[in-house]
């Protein structure tokens, strides 16, 4: 009797880390879900920064040309 007791409590144990790692899983992901759509917005808005300044002022850059 008591084996399967221990068992059951160490089978109740086992989900309840699992549960609890899952959704510390879950926070982390969220998290750095988060910090990417971050960056990725900084970095957008440097490049378009860049895009702006640079604009027209580009010496090597030619018309295109139309085709027939």
């Amino acid at each position: 009797m008591a084996d399967k007791a221990d068992e059951k409590a160490a089978k109740e144990n086992r989900l309840r880390v699992f549960r609890a790692e899952g959704a510390q899983a879950l926070e982390d992901a969220a998290s750095e879900a988060i910090a990417i759509r971050k960056n990725m917005a900084r970095l957008r808005e440097l490049r378009l920064a860049k895009e702006a300044a640079t604009a027209g002022n580009d010496p090597k850059a030619k018309p295109k040309k139309r085709s027939r």
